[in-house]
């Protein structure tokens, strides 16, 4: 049994049973792929998937089992990989983040050129995407860490940490009705077409979620990942843009004027995490106390030690975040 198989075969299993795909992402053919899972099955002994001629079309419950115990096999090899690499040299290596566009482009510039500056040696990749296809990246070992706030409990296996609160704030052109409205309402806002963020995205559930609470019914007439998008048709006199607060800018943004909606929605918190059982090399604890200081190392060699996430949202559970 060689851990090129287990990596193939767990592989497969992420690509969907696609062995095209798998052998795409392992830089190597199909026929390679298809012929060391054979070689596996046959030295086990049992049928890992089943197949429809050549075609693999499922998993047997056998190999599901056998996955599941390859991937952790894998994570420890990755593990006592890291452990040597912090002893031969902890200032290189390599760390790849998966977040959203407005954590890379709001919050995170400072803390990774903080980081390049002191690891300058460190190769640093930044994945954005879909909070789902970011807490995804991290579940398979892909991406080191996860930062996002939207669907990071749809993956048992993340261990995620709290960061930072944040809440929206309105955005209308100076001229606009509601420009001077100190103390705008859900009502008076649910009035006017909106453009906010696609469902999903930077803590657009809770803006939902006031919403339906007071059985209101609001046209959104616009959606994007991207909060500099939404802006831009805010100018365009598309409608009332809602975004994270942290997404105005009082000097680029000087045309618009940003109403605090903190007393109309719920607070969102943004999250960092990584794998269940992941080793973390020294400049990663550096990297997540950068972004936040209340998670220093002690904190987060204490978050290693739990069992589940509820051990870990218990844990701080009295801890008071910072706000962005």
């Amino acid at each position: 049994m060689k851990l090129q198989q287990l990596r193939y075969i767990c592989e497969v299993a992420n690509q969907g049973l696609n062995v095209s795909a798998a052998a795409e992402r392992l830089h190597t053919s199909q026929s390679g792929v298809s012929k060391q899972i054979l070689a596996l099955e046959a030295e086990l002994g049992v049928e890992i998937f089943v197949r429809n001629g050549k075609h693999i079309s499922g998993m047997t419950s056998a190999g599901k089992a056998i996955v599941e115990q390859a991937s952790l096999v894998l994570q420890q090899s990755e593990n006592l990989q890291k452990l040597a690499a912090d002893c031969c040299d902890e200032h290189s290596g390599s760390l790849v983040i998966a977040t959203t566009h407005t954590q890379s482009r709001y919050v995170l510039p400072p803390v990774i050129r903080g980081f390049i500056d002191r690891y300058p040696a460190i190769s640093l990749q930044l994945h954005q995407g879909t909070p789902y296809q970011i807490a995804e990246l991290a579940a398979k070992g892909i991406a080191d860490f996860a930062i996002a706030t939207e669907a990071m409990d749809k993956f048992n296996d993340l261990i995620m940490m709290p960061c930072y609160r944040w809440n929206r704030a309105v955005l209308v052109p100076r001229d606009h009705k509601l420009a001077t409205n100190q103390n705008l309402t859900l009502a008076q806002l649910a009035s006017y077409p909106l453009v906010t963020y696609v469902s999903g995205f930077t803590g657009r559930s809770r803006l939902d979620d006031a919403f339906s609470q007071q059985g209101l019914n609001p046209k959104v007439v616009f959606t994007a990942a991207d909060a500099d998008v939404i802006k831009t048709y805010v100018r365009l006199g598309l409608g009332v843009g809602i975004v994270a607060h942290m997404a105005y800018d009082e000097e680029k943004d000087a045309d618009l004027i940003a109403l605090d909606a903190g007393h109309l929605f719920e607070d969102s918190i943004t999250r960092i995490g990584f794998r269940k059982g992941s080793r973390l090399r020294a400049y990663m604890f550096d990297f997540i106390s950068a972004f936040a200081s209340h998670l220093d190392r002690a904190t987060v060699e204490k978050v290693l030690t739990c069992h589940s996430q509820a051990d870990v949202d218990l844990m701080f559970a009295s801890v008071g975040l910072p706000r962005k």
